[in-house]
């Protein structure tokens, strides 16, 4: 095999998007996944199916980031490291803050000190980041030297991994580069998140909850886009990616309640199926990507309109049903809202 490359969470949404995207990309490839197959995680969305056997190409390990016996062991026969492995949801960290800063920060140093610990064979070591860490715009494009603001424990604990990766690149030289998108959509997308959410619910003539009056906007871009931008960082030059930071985002935001309104129009709905609930705590008031570093340095340009994203996720959610509605209870998380008030988010 011409490369071996660990993937940490490679199981969830975005992990799993791009183990099928370099799969089918890089055929000489072996791909070695690490996931501890939390709520969020599902063998089904690999590229193949791991009870037939696949030889040496595609290796599933089921285990936690934070073993670091287990990372060990992988990372010895890796020549590149992509790091996605986390607990992604801003609701749920509302109320299970522990589990993310656990994950979060303690599983990416373990990952960071095997790095180091086999710095003489990897290549690349890549940190998926989060746009989150931002917090809400302080300019109308958020750049890479945007402040860190984090406003929710899943932001924080994010923010925290990503100086921590930032720091073993400026202390032990490490072959580092930090990615991070600003929110994604698409294919295998838990339905916990906006965009599924709103989809599933279309499809089951259920209200769509949207937060507070629905203005906080987003820059959401469609995850084969940012399955694009992963690759094109792994394969640069490491003079152009070595201890940089790249933001992935369209540079367009949209609200939460136009999008609601966009989904329900493209499933020819009514928008009266378009419900309020409290506000979020620690919601972010806009996110909005600033893309030019990326652009310069590699010419990357998000290439799916949110017009065709959409439609294409939209079909995906309607020809996987049974995917799906094994979720259903999940889409909700109960929280207490600044106001005392218990409301499903």
């Amino acid at each position: 095999m011409k490369k071996t490359v660990l993937v940490t969470g490679g199981a969830g949404f975005i992990g799993s998007n791009f183990v099928r995207y370099i799969y089918t990309k890089y055929p000489d490839y072996r791909i070695i996944v690490l996931d501890a197959l939390t709520y969020a995680g599902n063998i089904e969305n690999f590229p193949v199916n791991i009870n037939e056997g696949n030889g040496e190409r595609f290796v599933f390990w089921y285990g936690n980031v934070r073993n670091a016996e287990l990372v060990d062991t992988l990372m010895s026969q890796s020549d590149i490291v992509v790091h996605f492995a986390a607990e992604t949801h801003v609701t749920r960290s509302i109320y299970d803050n522990f589990l993310f800063f656990e994950t979060d920060v303690l599983g990416t140093q373990t990952i960071a000190n095997s790095v180091l610990k086999y710095k003489d064979r990897i290549e690349r070591f890549i940190h998926i980041s989060t746009s989150e860490v931002y917090g809400t715009a302080g300019k109308e494009l958020m750049d890479e030297e945007h402040p860190l603001m984090p406003m929710s424990p899943y932001a924080s604990a994010k923010a925290g991994a990503d100086r921590l990766v930032y720091s073993y690149w400026a202390t032990y030289d490490l072959p580092v580069t930090i990615i991070r998108p600003f929110n994604n959509y698409g294919p295998y997308q838990h339905l916990e998140k906006a965009v599924p959410r709103f989809v599933t619910s279309c499809l089951l003539n259920e209200p769509i909850r949207v937060h507070g009056d629905g203005s906080a906007s987003r820059d959401y871009v469609f995850v084969e886009d940012v399955c694009r931008a992963v690759d094109t960082v792994m394969h640069a030059e490491p003079e152009k990616v070595k201890g940089e930071v790249f933001n992935v985002a369209t540079a367009v935001h949209r609200s939460i309640l136009g999008i609601a309104k966009d989904v329900v129009k493209m499933m020819c709905k009514d928008e009266s199926l378009i419900t309020f609930v409290g506000d979020r705590p620690g919601q972010v008031f806009r996110h909005t990507g600033d893309i030019a570093k990326i652009r310069k340095t590699f010419g990357w340009e998000p290439e799916i309109s949110w017009e065709q994203g959409l439609e294409k996720t939209i079909q995906w959610y309607t020809d996987n049903r049974v995917w799906w509605e094994k979720q259903l209870w999940m889409r909700a998380v109960p929280i207490i809202t600044r106001s005392g008030k218990k409301e499903l988010h």
